[in-house]
């Protein structure tokens, strides 16, 4: 069987943990960041684990991780 292809777009905005548990960025801090309060811009800043429903999808994008 050939060697699978990691997804391009996948591995710049996915990392996987030391558990195997897949790690992504929050959207929405980017711009227009005057009307957001401290503490959503805050939230927003930091990694999160995927949801249960992603984890199945974008596991295949990432072959090996």
């Amino acid at each position: 069987m050939p060697k699978l292809k990691t997804s391009s777009g996948a591995k710049k905005r996915f990392k996987v943990s030391g558990g195997g548990k897949i790690i992504r960025s929050h959207a929405n801090k980017g711009h227009i960041l005057t009307k957001k309060t401290r503490k959503r811009k805050n939230r927003l800043g930091k990694s999160t684990v995927i949801s249960a429903a992603d984890h199945k999808k974008i596991s295949r994008l990432l072959p090996y991780a």
